[in-house]
């Protein structure tokens, strides 16, 4: 058995949905881990008696999390983060397929594939939902790497058989055989998951869309993740190519990819209405703010989507999100929840970014949160990390304004310390 002696702070209910406090704060707290998962979590005082004769790593001064969960990342879009220029459809043409484009080429896709689980790791990130790109290559480097440190990573290679350039285009047969092979070799080997991925509507003709929506009924274990509602243009163009549909959400309903396991991108410009529908369904949505800052595609309705009921997670979107930092994204919800007049709550923050990711990836029975038989997904974060935090923390007058600090500060410099499964997977240099 693992002890770790700090403060200790996680959320064990939806802050919106929950009378009194969601959250469990320990400041002298104890956490105890055997077998990859938590044995116990709480007050140092209540908890020692459990310890016997193992050791206490002694962290006070720091503070422990759950591992941050990432609903929404494209990894072949790692190389043009913070690429200049353009709204979606332009920047996609501009940037993002001549990157995705390399990753035919499957060396260049394994050593992509390294660098990005360690980046997720480096920031925190102990579970994620990713878009690998059309190419089954792509997907099977990521599961390798991930595999290799037995990260809970859903994957999936991106369908387009239209509107993309020449060779980042799939036939219906091809990415239906792909899509086969990919999930009987890697589904729920490990802690893997396999999600069926149309890019978006305008990538995917009605074949493509039909034929996704049959793979995903015949092996319901599967996740669903695709983009919606993020850009106007992009909904204009989407509303040509689909006439027949009421609406974007419409179009993805029609051929049944609207349900329990499937996670929208963005949902910016969704209506009461649709998101009435989403949460119907049970599906959910991945807040990808600094993607949003970035490619000026809009400000994403968080209080309507809760309000609601629609299961939130959130998104760093790298490459068009600025950051695989869901710490520094959170900061920038916080923005955009003022710009429209809504601001953000610390702990809603954590929790969306915790429990929160975890159920909108119906994974809320194995992280998301320290509970007791859950998976020792958790990290160290040290509070003191940059002078400027050093300085700040001690100003502090509560734990929600030194939560609220930490994720304005906050970046990878904070996190001292990654486990997954109970073992260490990083530790800053």
């Amino acid at each position: 058995m693992q002890a770790y002696r700090a403060s200790i702070l996680h959320l064990e209910a939806d802050p919106n949905t929950t009378d009194g406090e969601a959250h469990a704060f320990h400041e002298d707290g104890l956490l105890l881990v055997a077998d990859g998962r938590v044995v116990a979590c709480g007050d140092y005082a209540k908890l020692a008696d459990e310890l016997g004769d193992t050791p206490v790593e002694d962290l006070r001064g720091k503070l422990i999390v759950p591992g941050l969960v990432d609903t929404h990342i494209h990894f072949p879009q790692v190389d043009i983060i913070a690429a200049h220029g353009e709204q979606l459809l332009d920047w996609l043409e501009r940037h993002t397929f001549p990157a995705e484009a390399a990753f035919a080429d499957q060396g260049h896709a394994e050593e992509a594939a390294e660098f990005f689980v360690e980046e997720l790791l480096r920031n925190g990130t102990t579970s994620a939902l990713v878009f690998g790109s059309v190419h089954r290559a792509s997907v099977e480097a990521l599961f390798v790497a991930a595999l290799k440190r037995d990260m809970r990573l859903i994957a999936g290679k991106s369908l387009m058989d239209r509107n993309a350039p020449p060779g980042l285009t799939d036939t219906v047969e091809g990415s239906r055989a792909d899509m086969e092979s990919l999930i009987a070799d890697w589904h729920g080997k490990g802690r893997l998951g396999y999600a069926v991925t149309p890019r978006f509507a305008i990538s995917c003709s009605d074949e493509q869309l039909a034929m996704a929506g049959e793979v995903l009924a015949e092996h319901p274990t599967v996740w669903m993740q695709t983009h919606l509602s993020e850009n106007i243009r992009e909904i204009v163009d989407t509303a040509k190519l689909f006439p027949e549909a009421t609406d974007y959400l419409d179009v993805y309903d029609r051929f049944g990819l609207v349900g329990k396991r499937s996670v929208f991108a963005h949902c910016v410009h969704l209506q009461g209405d649709a998101f009435q529908r989403l949460a119907q369904a049970g599906a959910s949505v991945a807040f990808c703010p600094t993607s949003n800052l970035f490619l000026g595609s809009g400000l994403f309705p968080l209080e309507t989507a809760c309000a609601h009921g629609v299961k939130v997670g959130i998104g760093t979107d790298v490459g068009a999100g600025t950051t695989f930092s869901i710490l520094h994204t959170l900061g920038e919800a916080y923005k955009v929840g003022q710009l429209r007049g809504e601001a953000l709550d610390p702990f809603h923050a954590l929790y969306l970014a915790t429990l929160g990711g975890a159920r909108a990836l119906g994974l809320e029975d194995e992280i998301g949160s320290l509970e007791r038989g859950k998976i020792a997904d958790f990290l160290v974060l040290d509070l003191a990390a940059t002078p400027l935090l050093a300085r700040r923390m001690p100003a502090a007058r509560s734990l929600e304004d030194r939560l609220f600090a930490l994720t304005v500060l906050g970046d990878d410099r904070v996190v001292e310390r990654t486990y997954v499964a109970g073992v260490e997977r990083h530790r800053r240099g």
